[in-house]
């Protein structure tokens, strides 16, 4: 049995253009769509924009008192602590039978 393609919603459209607008933008958005399209592919990626596009709208027309803000397009680089990375990537190394010193850059 053939999967059937999925029906284009009048709003689909709307919806990949301002995906492709966003993913252009230096924001959580267009960090998004650079992330994904790096594992995933440009339309996929352009998709998981979309949707997240769609997600947002929905939030802020269900709920009277929400409104957006931009968390910035280096929200994942600060997601994580420098020190805690710094620690895993030698626990990593030290499991794999590597002994590590490290040294500031110059």
């Amino acid at each position: 049995m053939a999967a059937r393609p999925a029906r284009a919603t009048p709003t689909s459209g709307a919806l990949g253009e301002a995906a492709a607008a966003a993913a252009k933008t230096d924001t959580f958005l267009g960090e998004r769509y650079r992330r994904i399209v790096k594992r995933r592919g440009k339309l996929k990626a352009l998709v998981a924009v979309a949707r997240s596009i769609l997600v947002i709208v929905w939030h802020l027309l269900t709920d009277p008192f929400a409104r957006f803000c931009d968390l910035g397009s280096d929200y994942h680089n600060n997601l994580i602590n420098t020190e805690r990375r710094i620690r895993n990537h030698i626990a990593q190394l030290t499991a794999m039978g590597y002994h590590v010193t490290l040294e500031p850059a110059a």
